[in-house]
């Protein structure tokens, strides 16, 4: 494994050094240090301050490959001030955006030089590479000046600039009717699951140590519920999304006495969107959603190949999900999202194909491709010498696949994002047909109104200023204390939503 350090003699841009020099060197052992030390790297970087420029250094060992020609180098980035910025950039939050774009710009040129790739999305570290096109498209940029703008600025590959510009403006489409200043949205959790799945780095519970104390749960979300809805009394509340977790671990009578509250509390009239994740799903429990306005839900295989369902710890078989979707199609549900995960252990391009197949088979309304991310919280991270021997396969040819077949189902891209440690540097994709787009997904990603989340794990968003500010509340993850102190969380909501909305 190759160890690289990190040497920042001041602080700027730290994270967006660090998160660009990992994509590029995915599996090294990457230490951040702030003095120089003793230890040795295969790798040194080193990032300061000088006058009017960033400069970065490197040094590497002959332990790397042999395209990394040099032993020695350095690079440099332009500092803007108010006084050298030029074109009038006056604002500090635009200077200092400036001033990184340049410098991953130049850190960007150097780790391509160093290492003989590029990446798809350039020099993008943030998840949100859909929202960056939004924001040039709705600035007054025409689409052939924002795709210019992201290939020349931000080093983004044709194609997935293509795909961040149809993305960007089919959620303009999607979201036109929307009011960002006095609506919201709503996000309920439930922290159960039948099992914990190997990549899973979410505040989920397994059902079998907590099923006696699921009610308390439940009772403890309903107070906050009735509580929250006083507090945004007078606002339009938009869509309702209840994830987790798996919703449906909980029992019927349980989900019927929620989803009552919440209809008594907040109402139920007006809605775009009210979806719900169903994942562990009896006939009782779905005809127990179809009492209320459920628009949209989720039947998640993540993959069809018995064999890696076993290895990644779900629960359910592959013919279990078949009937699962059959039985909500039964009932009348037609709306129904499939998510899917690339890059699984062991899974090659042909394994992703079967998925696919069965998939197409099913005929949903919308799927969702995740490429996975291994986070530090998930099992797979924190015990990887135990599955060290797995393989993990993503690549441009798997993703074109997926997007082919989307296509040829009657489906169009309508959100996009990324996360850390995503295998191939690639990205997450909803495809769905015509009006059957997921509104919430978009507004959890492109932060244009408020998105409210009541649970255990639960973290608000509270945009406002037109867009420009956001601040969280977040709710403790442990499902004990949750319950314990849900005054003190309602309290900690009650206070922010006064200060900042």
């Amino acid at each position: 494994m190759c160890k690289i350090g990190i040497l920042f003699k001041n602080r700027d841009f730290e994270h967006d050094v660090y998160e660009l020099i990992k994509a590029f060197y995915p599996e090294a052992e990457i230490h951040t240090l702030y003095e120089n030390g003793e230890a040795e790297y295969d790798l040194r970087f080193s990032v300061e301050r000088d006058n009017d420029s960033y400069i970065i250094k490197y040094e590497r060992t002959e332990n790397l490959s042999k395209q990394e020609t040099e032993q020695k180098g350095v690079i440099s980035a332009d500092i803007l001030s108010k006084e050298n910025a030029g074109c009038g950039i006056q604002d500090a939050h635009a200077l200092r955006k400036e001033n990184k774009d340049n410098i991953k710009y130049a850190l960007y040129q150097l780790l391509v030089k160093l290492t003989g790739r590029t990446l798809p999305w350039g020099n993008l570290t943030g998840i949100r590479p859909a929202k960056l096109a939004m924001g040039m498209i709705e600035s007054g940029m025409k689409n052939t000046e924002a795709a210019r703008e992201m290939r020349e600025r931000y080093l983004v590959s044709p194609q997935k600039t293509a795909l961040a510009i149809t993305i960007a403006n089919r959620e303009r489409e999607i979201l036109k009717d929307i009011d960002y200043e006095n609506g919201y949205s709503l996000y309920i959790g439930i922290p159960f699951c039948p099992s914990i799945c190997l990549y899973c780095s979410f505040s989920s519970y397994p059902l079998k140590v907590w099923e006696k104390r699921t009610d308390e749960y439940v009772e403890a979300l309903c107070r906050e519920v009735r509580e929250t809805a006083l507090m945004m009394k007078g606002r339009k509340l938009d869509t309702i999304y209840i994830g987790g977790g798996t919703p449906t671990t909980l029992l019927p009578h349980q989900i019927r006495k929620l989803l009552d509250t919440v209809g008594e509390a907040f109402g139920y009239e007006g809605l775009a969107e009210f979806n719900v994740e169903a994942g562990s799903i009896t006939r009782e429990k779905l005809m127990a959603i179809r009492e209320y306005p459920v628009t949209r839900i989720s039947v998640n295989p993540q993959t069809m190949n018995q064999e890696t369902l076993d290895i990644i710890g779900r629960r359910h078989t592959v013919e279990q999900t078949k009937e699962a979707f059959h039985l909500a199609r039964e009932l009348g549900y037609d709306n129904i999202n499939m998510d899917l995960i690339v890059g699984l252990p062991g899974e090659d391009i042909h394994m992703v194909e079967r998925t696919l197949e069965q998939v197409r088979e099913l005929a949903p309304d919308s799927i969702t491709v995740h490429s996975l991310a291994v986070k530090r919280a998930a099992r797979l991270n924190i015990f990887k010498e135990k599955y060290q021997e797995m393989s993990f396969e993503n690549n441009q040819e798997i993703m074109d696949l997926t997007m082919k077949t989307a296509y040829e189902m009657g489906m169009g891209p309508y959100y996009l994002y990324r996360q850390k440690n995503m295998k191939g540097n690639f990205e997450n994709v909803g495809y769905a047909k015509v009006d059957k787009a997921g509104i919430y997904n978009i507004l959890i990603m492109e932060e244009k109104q408020p998105i409210i989340a009541l649970g255990a794990g639960g973290s608000s968003k509270l945009v406002f200023d037109h867009g420009q500010r956001i601040e969280r509340v977040e709710n403790v993850k442990d499902v004990s204390n949750y319950i314990s102190r849900i005054d003190e969380m309602i309290e900690r909501k009650r206070t922010a939503i006064a200060t900042w909305l």
